[in-house]
């Protein structure tokens, strides 16, 4: 317990206060020492106390400079990995931005091929003028060709009007003629029967 109870109130002092009460005590001691080599050793054993709590005071004062020293070794780092982190964000936001920017690149790229795999199966636009040249001046033939036709066809009506025309008009005539005919054939046959006086 008294072992417990010392390390808890010296914690890592390394004994400090254990040696500040020893050089008190050879202090007093000193203080109250009767002869001269008594004096001596005890003001040796002092001295020895007293360097041994600088020596301990020193190396504190070492291990707290460089705790400090770490402290700020370990604020740098910490701001330095910060930076990266904040840095490694930006990288991922970047990347993110250029897979979407291929994503699209690549969605317009196949867009592309099957536009140019559609246009492909189609005649260019050189071929398709002449195409359409070819078939206007052939509708255009045709044209020429329907009206001559049309024409043609109009003449061959208007003589097949006048042809009927002309065998009405005959029919009419070789009827009047076989009329006029059994006319005459009839004062014949009446003037034969007729005796004369």
């Amino acid at each position: 317990e008294v072992i417990r109870k010392r390390l808890l109130i010296d914690g890592d002092g390394a004994g400090d206060d254990r040696r500040i009460n020893l050089l008190v005590k050879s202090f007093i001691k000193w203080c109250n020492s009767g002869s001269q080599e008594e004096g001596y050793s005890q003001y040796q054993r002092m001295l020895s106390t007293l360097s041994q709590c600088e020596f301990s005071m020193g190396k504190t004062l070492l291990v707290y400079d460089m705790n400090l020293r770490e402290m700020e070794n370990y604020e740098k780092i910490y701001k330095e990995i910060e930076c990266s982190i904040a840095g490694a964000h930006e990288k991922i936001a970047e990347c993110k931005k250029q897979i979407l920017q291929a994503k699209r690149i690549r969605k317009n790229r196949q867009e592309y091929d099957a536009l140019a795999k559609v246009i492909q199966h189609h005649p260019d636009r050189h071929e398709t003028l002449k195409e359409l040249e070819a078939l206007g001046k052939e509708l255009e033939h045709l044209s020429h060709i329907k009206e001559s036709v049309e024409d043609k066809l109009e003449l061959r009506r208007k003589q097949f009007h006048v042809l009927l025309s002309t065998i009405h008009e005959l029919q009419q005539t070789l009827e009047n003629d076989e009329k006029l005919s059994e006319v005459e054939e009839a004062q014949e046959t009446s003037m034969e029967a007729d005796p004369k006086p």
